[in-house]
């Protein structure tokens, strides 16, 4: 049989050659805080390069700033392998957005979603640079040596994430062939195997750097979260730090208080921090471009009106719940995705403006929503 080689030792070469050739930063120390409350600012290169404008009282503000001058202390970023649409969530632009963030003093915690695209529980598609790798033993190389490389490339910059996600809402499985795909059972032998080589990278990162960058498993929805780490803990998936679920009322099945008990649940038996990783609410139903929203009047919950003053609400009372859970943060997924004349994989505009942080309605005016990141209570 002819042995494939793995593709990532090609990628972690020019990884490694380019950190000779550049000069690091410093990175500023950072406290870590009681509670995370956080954002996803992913699209904010990709926004601002559409000339995309975020406003208070008028004024431009640069975001990144911005949501930390509002009381933000973490912002989260995805990073693809190979972006197969335009070259955003890839990692030079990834290294942007962690140097604005490390420059606002925010930790960070970096997305793998080990894919070319979004990975999400209805899809978990494999790099195309890892397609023809038929051997399971290969593949786990390729994802270990991809996760060291990245993590030692940030490293030599004076970028190292606080934290790292291990793939992106697995609820299917990770790291999925395109011919074989599948969101039935999931094999836990190959699952296992290859979530254990992501975390068994970024172990031996700490212990090569002498860092102690957190690792966290991301289900979406917490009444998938129970099974799901049940089943990874059976098959001996243990090794991590923090548990992630994604929390959208719209497509969730419980309400805050069974959110509460569920948190509670998986923080007592597994003994793992938890965090509410993803999370989003409307301020308004109006489509403000031509690309429909993903959150629209069917998003609604009882006592939350889709309004400025409904988002603001149920992200302070989100935060209200998470913290009786135990849980220990919050992160809105992006805030800033704005409306702009970037063209996204189906439309032109955004498909959130009606849930960001900022009004579309009125040329992107910071919302009432930002008062949940400094909470009284």
């Amino acid at each position: 049989m002819k042995k494939v080689q793995s593709p990532i030792l090609k990628y972690s070469s020019v990884l490694a050659l380019a950190v000779v050739s550049l000069v690091s930063c410093k990175q500023k120390p950072n406290l870590k805080p009681s509670f995370y409350l956080g954002a996803d600012l992913s699209y904010v290169n990709e926004l601002e390069d559409c000339s995309g404008i975020y406003r208070e009282k008028g004024e431009k503000v640069e975001p990144f700033g911005y949501f930390a001058k509002k009381g933000s202390n973490l912002i989260r970023l995805r990073l693809w392998h190979t972006p197969e649409f335009n070259n955003y969530s890839s990692l030079s632009d990834v290294e942007k957005s962690l140097k604005r963030a490390k420059n606002a003093n925010q930790s960070v915690l970096l997305n793998f979603h080990y894919s070319d695209n979004w990975a999400d529980p209805s899809k978990q598609i494999m790099p195309r640079a890892w397609q023809k790798i038929k051997n399971l033993n290969i593949l786990g190389d390729s994802v270990y040596n991809y996760t060291l490389s990245t993590l030692t490339y940030l490293n030599s910059r004076g970028l190292t994430p606080e934290m790292v996600q291990i793939g992106n809402e697995t609820n299917i499985g990770i790291i999925q062939h395109p011919d074989s795909a599948s969101n039935g059972p999931i094999n836990w032998k190959r699952n296992a195997f290859l979530l254990n080589k992501g975390l068994e990278a970024v172990a031996d990162f700490n212990k090569t750097n002498k860092q102690k960058v957190e690792t966290m498993l991301h289900v979406a929805q917490p009444e998938n979260a129970e099974w799901w780490f049940k089943d990874a803990n059976v098959n001996s998936v243990k090794n991590y730090d923090w548990i992630g679920v994604s929390y959208y009322p719209k497509w969730s099945k419980y309400d805050l208080n069974k959110l509460e008990s569920t948190l509670k649940n998986l923080k007592n038996r597994y003994s793992k921090r938890l965090m509410v990783v993803e999370t989003g609410y409307p301020y308004s139903t109006a489509e403000y471009d031509k690309a429909n929203n993903m959150l629209d009047k069917d998003a609604a919950i009882k006592n939350y009106p889709i309004s400025p003053e409904g988002q603001l609400s149920f992200m302070v009372d989100l935060v209200k719940t998470c913290k009786n859970a135990g849980a220990e943060g919050v992160v809105y997924w992006e805030p800033a995705w704005i409306s702009t004349a970037c063209k996204t994989q189906w439309g032109t505009g955004s498909h959130w403006e009606n849930a960001a942080f900022f009004d579309a309605g009125n040329s992107n005016e910071a919302l009432p929503v930002f008062k949940f990141f400094k909470p009284i209570f």
